[in-house]
């Protein structure tokens, strides 16, 4: 079972944290992991505050005094949670999401936790240095919405498979997501949905041809619909075998295969699930269709008004690099 041992929360001083950061501290109880609170502040802001002009280096001695000042305002954030567990506190200066990822790198944290941006000026539920962890931070991200539960009802894992190979194509990616997923399941005692969004690649192909009959489409679409439905079974025997038989039968998971492209199924099966978090994976390999990467990804991210854990594959490796 997936644990996470080593915790960033990131403060978003835009929105009221009192129930995410409690979330975050629940959840370093739950793994017995260490949990650093991490503030960053823009490098224009920081020169500003000290007279210096836009962009200016900043000195050690000038980091200190600045620093001392936003470390009372993380002290303030977690001052209702100090009894619960030991919460490490962090100043940093630069842009959020490099001195996050910098901070991974540097610190081998294995997940971020971070309220989502409130970003007014768009009908998103996620800002801009939410989508650059996304595509760039090379643990899973949590991005929490400020109503964040104390505990979820409803969770979504959303994976892909081939279902020509269903137990070689992403397996490693689907086994994070489910893992993870179960975990949280299983220590929220939360129904754990699994949802597989597949389409019959050539049936407008065969539509378009006029020697094709109504029947074979449909004979098509079945045999398709078929395969996707047994590749989805196996994903889930396989989870079976990963979390250990009782783990699994205490979840009893619900398997759902909507027809047609992710990018149009999976947020208004959440919506529908009421689910209060969605586990997707936001890379994986190229080359089959219908895959979750990239647009696609950011596609579903935009449609979800629910908190997201966003995973990537196992190899993925970030552009960022520690300076």
């Amino acid at each position: 079972m997936k644990r996470f041992k080593n915790i960033l929360y990131v403060n978003e001083p835009a929105v009221d944290q009192a129930s995410t950061i409690a979330r975050a501290v629940s959840l370093a109880q739950n793994n017995q992991a260490n949990l650093t609170v991490v503030d960053v502040i823009p490098t224009q802001v920081a020169t500003a505050s000290i007279g210096l002009p836009p962009g200016a280096p900043i000195s050690p001695e000038s980091r200190a005094v600045i620093a001392t000042g936003h470390r009372k305002t993380l002290e303030s954030l977690v001052a209702s949670q100090q009894n619960r567990l030991h919460i490490r506190l962090e100043v940093l200066v630069g842009k959020t999401f490099l001195e996050v990822i910098r901070a991974v790198l540097g610190n081998a944290y294995d997940l971020v936790v971070k309220p989502a941006e409130d970003p007014t000026w768009l009908q998103r539920l996620f800002g801009s240095d939410d989508m650059h962890l996304l595509r760039k931070c090379p643990c899973p991200v949590w991005l929490m919405k400020a109503s964040e539960k104390s505990n979820y009802s409803s969770i979504l894992a959303a994976v892909d498979l081939d279902p020509f190979n269903p137990l070689t194509s992403d397996r490693e990616l689907n086994r994070e997501i489910l893992e993870v997923a179960s975990s949280l399941a299983l220590s929220d005692f939360a129904t754990l949905h699994i949802a597989h969004a597949w389409e019959a690649i050539a049936e407008t192909t065969l539509m378009s041809r006029g020697g094709a009959s109504l029947e074979r489409v449909a004979d098509y679409v079945g045999k398709e619909g078929s395969l996707h439905s047994k590749g989805l079974y196996m994903l889930g025997e396989e989870l079976r075998e990963w979390i250990g038989n009782e783990a699994y039968n205490h979840l009893s998971p619900r398997f759902h295969l909507p027809r047609g492209p992710a990018t149009k199924m999976i947020a208004p099966l959440a919506a529908e699930l009421r689910a209060d978090v969605v586990v997707m994976g936001t890379i994986a390999r190229t080359g089959i269709s219908g895959l979750i990467i990239g647009n696609t990804a950011e596609a579903i991210l935009d449609q979800l008004s629910c908190s997201v854990l966003a995973i990537k594959a196992p190899g993925f490796k970030t552009p960022v690099k520690i300076e």
